[in-house]
């Protein structure tokens, strides 16, 4: 069976200078490459998102863009110091075994920050 070296989650964005400033300055991604209309931030190893200009994007509906973290409570502390308004402020899920919290990017979409209870995760 051929290799995936890694993995890209392309979404659409109608300002990719404001959705750019606020993966890079906000959540601190590194930009690992820019092709003008499209820019991919590595989030971790050999996962990215991806944000490309399209004049017909719409509001996203049903994506969450999960990133996964040791410590939820510094990230929330983090994004208050940038500004940054929680959707939800961390909580722990008792059906997913998750402790979690959400905001929303400038396109609309949602992100939630967590980390697995389960101590199995990504072994």
């Amino acid at each position: 069976m051929p290799s995936i070296d890694s993995q890209i989650t392309f979404c659409y964005t109608l300002d990719l200078t404001t959705t750019s400033r606020f993966y890079k300055m906000k959540l601190g991604l590194p930009l690992v490459l820019d092709q003008g209309g499209c820019r991919i931030f590595r989030t971790a190893g050999g996962a990215y998102l991806g944000f490309c200009d399209r004049e017909d994007a719409e509001r996203p509906g049903g994506v969450v863009l999960t990133l996964v973290t040791d410590d939820v409570d510094a990230w929330a502390d983090h994004l208050d110091e940038m500004g940054v308004v929680l959707e939800q402020e961390p909580m722990h899920n008792d059906e997913y075994g998750i402790y979690h919290l959400f905001l929303k990017d400038p396109n609309g979409y949602t992100i939630e920050i967590q980390s697995f209870d389960d101590p199995e995760w990504d072994k």
